[in-house]
């Protein structure tokens, strides 16, 4: 293959592709890209087997189309330290040439024909939503995933379908996050009697490759696997093995108390208080009552905090204790003058944050 690419668009497509590159000891030819050059397009692709990545390199100019494997490290090396507007690239099954104005490197290939094929996007059946909309649902639920292995099941988000709707749930076991946005139906697609789980590195991978909130994001699920279809790119992944906990059980049918937090002002107030809090054992006291908020953090060594906070609150009394961690994570994805609300039981039971009629978010309380 021979063509002539811009280099941003190039740097771009590499690094969304990459995230699909394994840090773990893999098949060596996995270290790599797979290239496909067409007449009018380019094709990068990328996978560690259990993620998939197929993205459309723009402003690429194919002047002898074919395929090739090009080493994803010191491609993206190259492709940052160059400031060439204009990259030439040849590559066969023996070797790859880079080249700019200044510069020419050569480096060992190998035939692309080992590199395992990443599914396209051919089904009937999808969902399809704005960009926008998947983004916000992602950032607002991913964060709240496990990440240890032993908690395997949960390293990702419940997805859930119907026919105008999609909803994702993640939790760590210690907190849950709850988001639902509008989805158009097309086919008959379901996943009714499955309960597929989406890796977080697959989401993470996803949100990496929208480029406009307005643009169509179809999504498939299959045995096992989904598809992402995007205006540039398709994302394959796996799908997390085992059943997702039942989440409804542990959101709380009622409340006792409630209060409305001005978001910007209760993230400060949570930092500030935070700042004495023990690195081991991450604590924060919240006491609520009519007049005002108050928290309170004691380190072992470090001292100890008191920042009050004035809240619109209603019922009794409560001190509860979080993680500032939990808090200020959710605290991050929604905008800074807003307001959230607060649902409480007590001080042993989970509280429930909520974010118009779209997003909750729950915290166990540490004792």
């Amino acid at each position: 293959m021979k063509a002539i690419c811009n280099r941003e668009a190039l740097l771009a497509a590499c690094q969304v592709a990459s995230s699909a590159i394994s840090s773990k000891d893999v098949k060596p030819i996995l270290k790599n890209f797979k290239a496909v050059a067409d007449e009018d397009r380019c094709v990068l692709m990328a996978t560690d087997l259990e993620l998939g990545v197929r993205i459309e390199i723009a402003g690429m100019v194919v002047e002898k189309p074919g395929e090739a494997i090009l080493p994803a490290s010191k491609l993206i090396s190259i492709l940052r330290e160059t400031r060439d507007t204009e990259i030439h690239l040849e590559a066969d099954a023996d070797s790859s040439h880079i080249a700019g104005k200044s510069f020419e490197f050569e480096m060992p290939s190998e035939d692309p024909a080992n590199f395992p094929d990443i599914p396209i996007f051919s089904d009937e059946k999808y969902h399809e939503m704005t960009a926008g909309t998947m983004r916000a649902m992602i950032r607002r639920t991913v964060f709240a995933s496990a990440s240890e292995m032993a908690r395997y099941t949960m390293t990702g988000a419940l997805w859930e379908l119907e026919k105008d709707s999609v909803r994702l749930v993640a939790t760590d076991g210690r907190r849950l996050a709850w988001t639902q946005g509008s989805a158009s139906e097309h086919g008959g697609h379901s996943v009714k009697g499955q309960s597929p789980v989406v890796p977080s590195k697959a989401l993470n991978l996803l949100d990496r490759n929208f480029s406009d909130d307005q643009e169509s994001i179809k999504v498939c699920f299959r045995p096992n696997e989904v598809l992402f279809k995007t205006e540039r790119s398709i994302v394959y992944s796996r799908l997390v093995e085992g059943r997702f906990p039942d989440y409804k059980m542990v959101l709380p049918k009622k409340c006792l108390a409630h209060a409305i937090l001005k978001v910007e002002a209760f993230g400060a107030a949570v930092r500030q208080a935070a700042i004495m809090a023990d690195d081991e054992v991450k604590k924060v006291l919240f006491k609520f009552n009519s007049k005002k908020l108050v928290l309170q953090a004691q380190g072992s060594v470090s001292g100890k905090s008191k920042v009050e906070l004035e809240i619109d609150y209603q019922g009794p009394d409560v001190d509860i204790a979080f993680n500032p961690v939990f808090v200020s994570d959710l605290l991050k994805v929604l905008p800074n003058d807003s307001e959230v609300r607060l649902d409480l039981i007590d001080a042993a039971s989970p509280a429930l944050f909520k974010f118009g009629e779209d997003y909750q978010y729950l915290i166990m309380p540490l004792t």
